[in-house]
């Protein structure tokens, strides 16, 4: 495995409210590592402001404003006008919010943002549910998966979050993890150097909503990488695709066996799932192949 030395400012502090084992602190210590002090943050309701707290009491050593559950793109926005107003133009502004504030409430400003091309870093902490409210299901939640508003199993897709931010046009939007911390810090760092709109999504694989022992948070982001689940690729201005792990090593039926969400499952549906991962696979991998061509005739 390769090792990681990373020189980190104590940015995220200790005795914090997640829960123990949480992808999701670990994650956000290391993006805040790679930030730099000089950030300002825009948490809305998820299970990071319960992890965060309340301010001025928050775990987080950088100003955090926590607007309403539809509005973190808008807030964004006008923190980035404000401080630019002020000549503070390195002063970076990320957007830290749970998929149910993003895929779903928080989308058409997140969309109309995009459109503007905003000039902030947003970082979606994907737990795949309204984790912090009951485990109820969103559009990030994947099929077939239980949860407390779906106990017999969502019937339709995840939605393409990356996909749909890149048909904006946007300067960045990447997938990224915890499970493979260098090129999560990476695209942090790269996402800093630029401006304009930048989605990260990061996969945070919950313990409790997923039926995860304490210690098998990595072990659910490494698998769902490993089996094609969840790609890790960026995409540069809306259309140059790059995928940064490029070989599937393990069915798909090893990543569903770690997680309770889907214990419910019959060997048809299993087999469907590994279809619809296929599938996507195959359409990224000729989104990165046309991607090549055009830089090839380029040159």
């Amino acid at each position: 495995m390769e090792k990681l030395d990373l020189v980190e400012e104590q940015m995220f502090c200790s005795g914090h409210a997640a829960c123990p084992g949480c992808i999701e602190a670990l994650s956000v210590r290391h993006v805040l590592a790679a930030l730099g002090p000089d950030t300002v943050a825009v948490v809305p309701p998820s299970c990071m402001a319960i992890i965060a707290g309340p301010q001025p009491f928050s775990s987080l050593r950088i100003p955090v404003y926590q607007p309403t559950l539809e509005a973190s793109a808008a807030s964004a926005s006008g923190l980035r006008r404000a401080l630019d107003a002020q000549g503070k133009h390195d002063t970076q502004v990320v957007v830290f919010a749970g998929d149910g504030g993003t895929y779903d409430i928080g989308f058409q400003c997140l969309s109309s943002a995009a459109e503007r091309n905003e000039d902030f870093i947003y970082v979606c902490l994907d737990n795949e549910g309204y984790m912090n409210t009951g485990a109820q299901k969103s559009s990030s939640t994947p099929r077939y998966a239980r949860t407390g508003s779906t106990p017999a199993g969502k019937t339709t897709r995840k939605k393409n979050l990356t996909e749909i931010m890149a048909a904006h046009g946007v300067p960045y939007a990447a997938t990224a993890t915890a499970g493979y911390l260098p090129d999560l810090v990476r695209k942090v760092q790269k996402a800093k150097s630029l401006r304009g709109t930048r989605l990260l999504t990061l996969l945070i694989p919950c313990l409790d909503g997923w039926g995860l022992p304490d210690d098998g948070g990595l072990r659910a982001a490494r698998f769902a990488v490993e089996s094609g689940v969840f790609p890790l690729y960026e995409v540069s201005d809306g259309r140059r695709y790059t995928l940064n792990h490029a070989t599937r090593v393990r069915p798909v039926s090893d990543y569903l066996g770690l997680q309770r969400r889907y214990r419910h499952l019959d060997a048809a549906q299993i087999e469907a799932l590994q279809a619809e991962v296929d599938e996507g696979w195959e359409r990224l991998l000729r989104r990165v192949a046309a991607s090549e061509d055009e830089l090839t005739a380029a040159c």
